[in-house]
């Protein structure tokens, strides 16, 4: 799969002395082209680009870069639909949702979106990526950044606009499980589809200036998504990658808070952890396929909650999943919702300071993490 060509295929192919054009459907606009559009408008080749929103073939086919509209894939030719009939692209990895133009997009230009942005953080914000780095699609960090924002981000938009949805329903009613409370419908679709004019709406009369009005509402969407995407992004190469090395070595060191390996020690601060902690059990032949419920898993992370020597520590079981609150073992049901001296009495840790456990048991916290790991150690053995 030619992906990694992208941006340099973009020099040859437009006349330097025409503009680059992005061509996309006009009428009700989806969150996928919207972040397809913005994802094209960072690099370097199509910045000042120029946004034709049509149907009509002529107008496609004058376009240099056309996407989710004109019912074509070939990346070759800046094309990227995927509404004709037989399309079946998903990305590398992923199994269940097909792309959309966001998705295509992602796959033939995201490695050079991040490397460029890994490239302004290693030099400052207003650095320009150099010739020798500005896409370095061989570097390790792109490899972990283009897949994981897939994950976290654009194959929520890919699912939106094909249909695709995030449980099976008749699965979770045979199984009885209702939704207990309403999100607001509050998505990421959602976040550019409340932007589209509403139908009662009063709209220009005159075609031109509804077009345009149109035309600055998708503008207005596509930045929208473009500045969530951003801050994820940001979060993934700032935050969460730098993580990594950090949990890795908390991961080696656990064996050392506790012999069978159930207390990790994030020490100094708390960094994004679990994302890596389940990796590294992934690749530990000693926890791989084993129930969470079993000696080698990590239970409890034990982190300060900010990075000063009097800080506080926290105690927080692992969810079962990233995002979910049941954990692998909960701290103790008679420690939840007490605090303070009440929970020094019925925790029986020696040393004074406890401050509270949630009332689910998901954390808890004390004083000092010497009474920090002996919750943790007395919650392993409850």
């Amino acid at each position: 799969m030619a992906t990694e060509n992208a941006a340099k295929r973009l020099k040859t192919d437009a006349p330097s002395s025409s503009p680059i054009t992005i061509g996309t459907h006009n009428g009700h606009f989806h969150a996928d082209e919207a972040l397809a559009v913005y994802l094209l408008r960072q690099l370097p080749a199509y910045a000042g680009a120029e946004l034709v929103r049509t149907r009509d073939p002529a107008r496609l086919a004058a376009c240099h870069t056309v996407v989710d509209v004109g019912g074509e894939y070939d990346a070759a030719r800046h094309r990227y639909d995927h509404h004709q009939r037989g399309f079946d692209t998903k990305f590398p990895g992923r199994t269940a949702t097909r792309l959309s133009s966001a998705g295509l997009v992602w796959l033939h230009f995201g490695r050079d979106i991040i490397a460029q942005h890994l490239q302004r953080l290693r030099g400052g914000e207003d650095s320009k990526p150099s010739e020798e780095n500005k896409n370095s699609s061989s570097d390790a960090d792109v490899d972990v950044l283009h897949p994981k924002l897939y994950e976290t981000f654009v194959e929520a938009l890919d699912a939106n606009d094909n249909g695709v949805s995030a449980y099976d329903h008749a699965a979770l009613a045979a199984a009885g499980i209702e939704k207990r409370f309403s999100t607001g419908a509050f998505t990421l679709g959602a976040l550019v589809g409340r932007l589209n004019p509403k139908w009662n709406d009063v709209l220009p009369s005159d075609p031109a200036a509804a077009q345009a009005a149109e035309d600055e509402r998708f503008v207005a969407a596509s930045a929208r998504i473009g500045e969530e995407f951003v801050r994820d992004l940001d979060y993934y190469a700032r935050s969460w990658l730098p993580a990594r090395a950090i949990v890795r070595a908390a991961y080696d060191a656990r064996r050392r808070h506790d012999p069978r390996g159930r207390v990790l020690v994030l020490e100094g601060q708390a960094v994004p952890w679990k994302d890596h902690l389940y990796a590294l059990e992934e690749q530990d032949p000693e926890a791989a396929g084993k129930d969470d419920a079993e000696a080698d898993k990590v239970l409890y992370v034990l982190y300060p909650e900010k990075p000063t020597p009097d800080a506080k520590w926290r105690v927080q079981a692992v969810p079962v999943v990233t995002d979910g609150f049941q954990s692998r073992k909960a701290l103790p049901e008679p420690w939840r919702g007490a605090r303070d001296a009440q929970l020094d009495e019925v925790s029986g840790v020696s040393v004074p300071g406890a401050v509270f456990v949630h009332a689910s048991g998901f954390i808890g916290g004390h004083q000092t993490f010497e009474g920090a790991m002996e919750m943790a150690t007395k919650a392993c053995a409850f």
